[in-house]
Order: structure tokens, then C-alpha cells, then sequence
């Protein structure tokens, strides 16, 4: 018997149960994890809300990240042994592949035999965040040395990721932020610049930090009104690439903008990586250097333990949070 967490009804954090249950061995081609952290993501916050883009089949599991040790092995998988400390590259489905529990089984393919400095909370931060920055950032935008960057959400996981990538290959970036609390943490973070939306007026302060150049790429995860004042910012020839929807509001097109510049909008999603053999070995690569040489490393926010699993919940829907959110089994 192992517990794992499910949802029977879409809703708030409390829907969520801790329930005890017998789980197969792994087939063929999968391994099976004791797990000992998870990373939680907003993803999950919006299944269990019934407003992801994955519609489950309840009872449902859910958890996209999860760091442990290698409990048994499916026929057929090469390279992995019983006892390998590894983490969890983010599924393509999290109602196929859910990793709240103790007791996970993932396709082998998305196994990774994390670097021995990680812990297990800083384990399972890794995989979601940095391979959506990096897949915006590097495989996309193809971002440059002293190419200016906007990252707006800056304090999210996702957003303290991409300060780091950004800086490890050398661009300018600049952090948007909705309030001056998280100000000085985000230039602790990284942070060339901060930008914040209640105290400047955006279009302006990105032009006086950019230059006459402007600034070719921009990793938003907003929408909403911000999109008039990015794209007023930015150089000819820019892309803006859209991972979230956090705004309410409604997202007006930026017409004169998108053809003065010939600028590229970009919708994105991090499956494009998972799903792609090919750039995932080269997202791993990347990323799994920059954790050896201390370029990358993940912030935790908060560790909540699996028991106060509705807690963690409420806290990641707060949207007071700074970096990573995790949860010990």
C-alpha cells in the first residue's frame, strides 16, 4: 500500500484527500519511484480547478515533479538501477503520469539521475522551471550575450529560472514585478534590472534600459493590458513569447506595434520540449551543466510536508510566493 493524493470533485485546495492504495509494478519500459519531494506547480492548482488544459477522469491524480529513489524497474529499461537517486522530467499528461504519491511509476524516458549536490527539495524544483525558461529562452528566442531580456512573473519559479539561463549565456535581464517587495530579491536573484508595474510607467522604463535598440525578446506569462507596453518596448524584429495567462483582463492585440516592427507573438507551451526527444536531450544537457558548475540553482520558497498537502495549496494559489514551492514525503 503506498498513499498517494486525488481529487474526486474539481474545486478549491480542501477537494484534495490523501488516500491509500495498491499500486502495479511497472511495465514494461516505466520505473517505479519512492518518492521524497515534490515540486509543486500552478498546472496542478488549475487541474484540480477543472480550467487546465488537460480535462481528467475523476478521481484523479495529479503532480508533474517529483525527486526519489528508484524502487523497481520494468522490463526492458537500460542505464537505470534499483537505488538510483533521480528526478522526474514533467509528463505530457499528469492524469496518465501523476507524482503525488509515495509511490510513483513514470516512463523511463523521463528519468533523470540527478547531480549528487542536489538535495531532494532542490531536486524536484528543477525540471519544470528550467525547462520552460529554457525552452522559451534558448531553443526559441535563441537569446544572446548582451541581448536585452524582459521576464515578467520575475519572482515565479519559472521566472527566477529564466533570470538565471539568461545569465548564463551572458544577455541583460530585466525583471517585472507587480509590487516593490520582491524588489531587492530579485536583484539578490539575479537581476540586472527591476521593473515595477504600480510605482513605472512599463513602456517607458523598458526603453530607458534598452536603448535605442530595444529589446528583441520578452517571456511573459501575463497577458492582459501589460502586452501594449512590452511590445512598445521592444526592437524590430522582436519575439514575445507567451507561457501563462495570469491576468484576468482581456489581452488587446497590439496591432500598430506587431507591424511597425515585424515582431513575432509567440504561444508556448513546455510539452514542446518533453515531447521532442531531441530537444529534450538538449534541454537536459543544458541544464544539468548548469547545475554542476552552480549557474543554476533552484530558489524554494516553502517545504510543506505531504500531510499538510491542502495547505501547500492555498500558499501556491497566494501568489505570494518566491521561487519554488515543495512538499517532503
Amino acid at each position: 500500500m503506498a498513499r498517494i493524493i486525488r481529487f474526486h470533485q474539481h474545486g478549491g485546495p480542501e477537494v484534495l484527500r490523501i488516500e491509500e492504495v495498491d499500486l502495479p509494478p511497472p511495465g514494461p519500459g516505466e520505473v517505479q519511484i519512492r518518492v521524497k519531494a515534490l515540486g509543486l506547480n500552478r498546472a496542478e492548482a488549475l487541474l484540480r480547478a477543472g480550467s487546465y488544459i488537460e480535462t481528467p477522469v475523476l478521481p484523479s491524480g495529479l503532480g508533474l515533479e517529483a525527486a526519489g529513489v528508484i524502487e523497481a524497474i520494468g522490463e526492458g529499461v537500460m542505464g537505470l538501477a534499483h537505488g538510483d537517486a533521480v528526478s522526474v522530467i514533467p509528463p505530457q499528461s499528469m492524469v496518465r503520469w501523476p507524482a503525488y504519491g509515495e509511490l510513483v511509476t513514470f516512463p523511463a524516458g523521463l528519468i533523470v539521475k540527478h547531480p549528487a549536490s542536489l538535495d531532494w527539495q532542490t531536486a524536484a524544483a528543477v525540471w519544470m522551471p528550467y525547462l520552460t525558461a529554457y525552452g522559451a529562452l534558448i531553443d526559441i528566442a535563441r537569446l544572446r550575450r548582451e541581448e536585452v531580456v524582459v521576464i515578467t512573473a520575475a519572482s515565479s519559479s519559472v521566472g527566477l529560472a529564466a533570470i538565471q539561463i539568461a545569465n548564463s549565456v551572458g544577455a541583460i535581464t530585466i525583471a517585472v514585478t507587480r509590487t516593490s517587495v520582491k524588489r531587492q530579491a530579485l536583484l539578490d536573484a539575479g537581476a540586472a534590472h527591476v521593473v515595477v508595474l504600480e510605482e513605472e510607467e512599463l513602456a517607458d522604463r523598458l526603453s530607458q534600459i534598452a536603448g535605442p535598440q530595444g529589446v528583441r525578446v520578452v517571456l511573459d506569462a501575463i497577458g492582459g493590458p501589460i502586452f501594449e507596453p512590452l511590445t512598445a518596448a521592444m526592437s524590430r524584429g522582436g519575439i514575445l513569447i507567451e507561457y501563462g495567462g495570469l491576468s484576468s483582463q482581456p489581452t488587446p492585440f497590439p496591432l500598430p506595434a506587431v507591424l511597425g516592427k515585424t515582431l513575432t507573438l509567440r504561444g508556448y507551451l513546455v510539452h514542446e520540449i518533453t515531447g521532442n526527444p531531441e530537444k529534450l536531450e538538449a534541454a537536459k544537457a543544458f541544464i544539468l551543466e548548469g547545475l554542476a558548475d552552480g549557474a543554476l540553482r533552484p530558489i524554494i520558497d516553502r517545504i510543506f510536508p505531504f500531510d499538510r498537502i491542502v495547505e501547500a495549496h492555498r500558499y501556491l494559489e497566494s501568489n505570494g510566493q518566491f521561487g519554488k514551492i515543495v512538499v517532503t514525503v
